[in-house]
């Protein structure tokens, strides 16, 4: 903890593009990671509250807290002030939000009605195109939204982005095959 308070004083007031430079803690599910350190939300919460520096955030990424815990809506409700990014990925095989046991529209009408406004990154491994993919998970975003903010074309509330998709998907990305959508 008291490392993390250190690098916190080292980045306070530092940002990248306008925006504050941030500390992402992120827990893991021990099956698939068992020397890792930090398996639990809850003590990640923990830490993010006993440094109390507002560049250190949580990373809640909802595959690692399924796998271990589960409740990810309660989770999200009593703890989306110290949320600064959201990974997304279904279980069981960590692929795209609908292949699962992971209710995704509801978690997404959930953050709208906490007004999440931080980035949510897809960070699944895809079962087809990536760039289809990638699509169709982002529209599961647009069904889930309000009305009103489905009108607008895009999940007006959040970023959806592209992070963690194979290489062959950046390229494509990057050559004009695909260009994502900021809200």
């Amino acid at each position: 903890m008291e490392t993390l308070k250190r690098a916190a004083a080292l980045v306070e007031g530092q940002q990248i593009n306008g925006q504050p430079v941030r500390l992402l803690l992120e827990c893991l599910h021990l099956e698939g990671n068992p020397h890792y350190y930090l398996t639990s939300a809850i003590e990640a919460i923990e830490i993010v509250g006993k440094v109390n520096h507002p560049q250190v955030q949580f990373l809640y990424d909802i595959y690692h807290e399924q796998m271990s815990f589960g409740q990810l809506i309660v989770k999200l409700e009593k703890h989306i002030d110290v949320i600064g990014l959201i990974h997304i990925a279904d279980v069981p095989g960590r692929h795209e939000p609908g292949t699962g046991e992971i209710n995704y529209a509801n978690i997404y009408r959930k953050l709208v009605e906490l007004n999440y406004r931080r980035t949510v990154a897809m960070e699944f491994l895809p079962t087809d195109d990536e760039v289809t993919t990638l699509r169709a998970a982002r529209e599961i975003v647009r069904r889930a939204a309000r009305p009103e903010e489905a009108a607008c074309g895009s999940f007006c509330l959040m970023r959806l982005v592209l992070y963690q998709m194979t290489t062959r998907a950046i390229a494509r990305i990057r050559n004009g095959g695909y260009r994502a959508e900021r809200a």
